[in-house]
């Protein structure tokens, strides 16, 4: 009789997991769930769990292991302490918050791992070695000192780090010394004391601790979400959040309809997208307005106009030979993005602009044209090249989201808003100062008033612009720094 009721016992998911006696139904996965910050007693209920369901876990790290499950531990300190172990390719292991775990445990399978799950950390690029990499180098970090600062609201700095961080973009050659950038506009100080700092010793310590401030990764995380400003990245912050889990089951938050498209698509849209799929999307694009209205101008601007192999978003601009004929033409794009089935999410922006109201002794980061910001779907099959979409290894959609906006001013602002939106941030900010203190105008995405003479000057392309201003025409693929 005892031994009948030892056969007819079911083990417990603790006891299974320990005795092996649950079949391990996803031998393509193999589980280590990193016991710090997470605690033992934690660690050994979710590695019960996770095999009574199915999954390998394995007790000590080694090379079996595909997936590193983490709670609460810094990006950094993590990998780290991953890359101790001796690992022979730490690289090919997905290293993921617990989020990834539990979708995965209420599932009952291992579900696609989204860039929502992974704990992520950059190289730290400031270590190699300084032969012809330094000014790549600093330009990263003078980089990440200016979202630094603008987080922290402070403008100057920011500003100072944006412009050294341009300068470094358009050196042709490797530095070596300091005494090699002498002489170079918009090298502060401070961006000196960072050159310094990787001459000597491989890496700035400003930087890396930068790196390593909860606050300031919270922040980067939560802005690179379509939608989530600064203001608001600080606000989650301040309320205790620090991850998109946290932000998504936190009861109190009311996200708006740009922000839950951010975070629907988050996967997707916070992916690069290629020149080869911005080009698909022109194509989409163009064929949609010229069925509207065949005789309407469509330029692609933005980072990809500049020559870029990768962009964040991709930026059209379109508008009709006539003046007023603009007027609703975005309004049909959207519908008959609509009919195609491939508009995901649309907030449209009707015109503020006001020819009474120029000049404007102000520049705004937006203009007052008529645009859209979308989403769209773009198919694997409408990507010419090898590598098509932007995807996840084992994404068998075979399409993805991407982000598009769509400006339409009148066709006697087109040359400057042509300019305007090309960019970069820091070429158009220079060329606005320039035009301001060099030749007493004032230069924006509408208009380039003369001040002497007290009128709007005329422009029909970008070259007209320059002549104005007595500059030489700089192509769009100069314009990156």
């Amino acid at each position: 009789v005892l031994t009948n009721k030892r056969q007819k016992t079911v083990a417990s998911p603790k006891q299974a997991g320990a005795q092996g006696q649950v079949e391990v139904k996803f031998k393509e996965v193999t589980l280590y769930l990193v016991e710090r910050k997470m605690g033992s007693s934690r660690r050994n209920f979710l590695t019960s769990l996770a095999r009574s369901k199915g999954f390998r876990v394995e007790d000590v790290l080694s090379d079996d292991v595909t997936h590193v499950v983490a709670e609460d531990n810094q990006a950094e300190v993590l990998w780290a302490w991953l890359k101790g172990h001796g690992l022979r390719d730490v690289s090919r292991v997905a290293v993921l918050d617990i989020s990834w775990f539990t979708d995965s445990m209420r599932e009952g399978r291992p579900v696609r791992v989204e860039t929502r799950h992974c704990i992520q950390v950059r190289e730290p690029v400031v270590r190699v070695s300084v032969c012809g990499h330094l000014p790549l180098c600093v330009c990263v970090c003078a980089c990440e000192l200016a979202e630094s600062s603008e987080f922290n609201e402070s403008k100057g700095p920011c500003l100072a780090f944006r412009q050294a961080a341009s300068v470094l973009k358009s050196l042709p050659s490797a530095v070596h010394c300091l005494e090699a950038i002498q002489g170079l506009p918009c090298l502060g100080e401070n961006t000196k004391a960072v050159m310094e700092e990787i001459l000597t010793f491989g890496r700035s310590f400003k930087v890396e601790e930068i790196r390593c401030d909860e606050r300031y990764q919270a922040l980067k995380l939560f802005t690179s979400v379509f939608g989530v400003g600064p203001k608001t990245a600080e606000k989650w912050y301040r309320r205790g959040l620090r991850s998109l889990q946290e932000i998504l089951t936190e009861p109190n938050i009311q996200l708006n309809r740009m922000q839950r498209a951010g975070f629907l698509y988050y996967s997707d849209i916070s992916k690069a997208v290629s020149k080869a799929e911005a080009k698909a999307l022109g194509c989409i694009i163009e064929e949609t307005v010229h069925w509207i209205a065949p005789d309407a101008t469509l330029a692609l601007t933005g980072g990809f106009r500049r020559g870029k192999e990768y962009g964040h978003d991709v930026d059209f601009l379109l508008t009709m030979p006539e003046m007023g004929k603009e007027e609703g033409l975005l309004l049909h794009v959207i519908d008959r993005l609509k009919d195609q089935g491939i508009l995901l999410y649309c907030e449209y922006q009707g015109s503020t602009f006001d020819v009474s109201k120029l000049p404007s002794c102000r520049f705004e980061d937006m203009d007052c044209f008529q645009k859209c910001f979308l989403i769209l779907r773009l198919e694997q099959g409408q990507v010419e090249g090898e590598r098509g979409l932007q995807m996840d290894p084992g994404d068998s959609r075979g399409w993805r989201a991407v982000r598009v906006d769509l400006v339409a001013p009148p066709v006697d602002c087109y040359a400057f808003a042509l300019l305007g939106w090309t960019g970069s941030r820091q070429f158009g900010r220079d060329l606005r100062t320039f035009a301001q203190k060099e030749r007493q105008m004032l230069l924006d995405n509408h208009a380039l008033y003369d001040k002497t003479k007290k009128l709007c000057l005329l422009a029909t392309t970008e070259e007209d612009i320059f002549a104005h201003l007595g500059l030489e025409y700089v192509e769009p693929w100069q314009r990156n720094a």
